[in-house]
């Protein structure tokens, strides 16, 4: 079985040392880059499994090659965990928006972060069944991975892909932040709820036309619905 390939962006000797020694004990393969031309270096080299970045980098900061990698479609579906020491939720949220999958304020435990890791790694595992969802003009292929709106093709993160996959395929019902970790996320056990809500807000950005059908029922949770486009939209499937 292949070894999951891990890119680790540490400037920090030691921190990166340790982190290529427990990644390597637990069937891992790291590479380490200290800042982020070395980083780009790798990455143009060959694409890792993931990636581990940490914020504060000398030069080019972690927050500017997660943006910098995401709108690059040979890199945009590379999994990519934040590690900071910067803890707070603004600093999360922000991360989160750059494009990570997941964030990590140091000190952080080895468990936790091959739990992260593994978490991350399962969610961008490709679906094993070919499915194709149609909710009025809005289409999801998840043999192409294409999304649509009125023929028109839309971009979507992988995690914002999954997360429509899932309100796609049970339209018209609410779900709870905590239900969509479980779908979406899958093993949710170190991520917030507040990473849905960052989320959702994406993938309304990108669905443009069709954000309306992503609905937000206050107190309860989110839910798809092509009937929220008769009040946005003159045009329904």
């Amino acid at each position: 079985m292949k070894q999951p390939s891990v890119l680790v962006v540490e400037d920090e000797p030691a921190i990166a040392e340790l982190i290529a020694v427990n990644l390597r004990h637990n069937g891992f393969r790291p590479t380490l880059a200290m800042d982020g031309d070395s980083a780009q270096r790798e990455i143009d080299a060959m694409l890792p499994d993931l990636v581990l970045l940490d914020w504060m980098l000398p030069g080019a900061s972690g927050l500017t090659l997660a943006r910098r990698w995401r709108s690059d479609p040979r890199t945009k579906a590379v999994p990519i965990i934040m590690l900071t020491a910067r803890g707070d939720e603004a600093d999360r949220v922000a991360g989160l928006d750059a494009g990570a999958d997941d964030y990590m304020a140091k000190p952080f435990s080895t468990k936790e972060m091959l739990a992260r890791i593994r978490a991350v790694l399962r969610r961008r595992a490709p679906e094993q069944s070919t499915v194709t969802l149609e909710i009025g003009q809005l289409k999801l292929d998840t043999a192409t991975h294409r999304v649509s709106y009125a023929d028109q093709s839309l971009k979507l993160g992988p995690t914002e892909f999954k997360l429509l996959q899932y309100l796609m395929s049970h339209a018209e019902r609410v779900h709870s932040r905590g239900q969509l970790l479980d779908k979406v996320w899958g093993d949710h056990v170190f991520i917030e709820e507040r990473t849905v809500d960052v989320h959702i807000k994406r993938l309304r950005e990108a669905l443009g036309d069709a954000a309306a059908m992503v609905e937000t029922v206050r107190g309860a949770g989110y839910r798809l619905s092509a009937q929220a486009m008769s009040t946005a939209s003159p045009t329904r499937g």
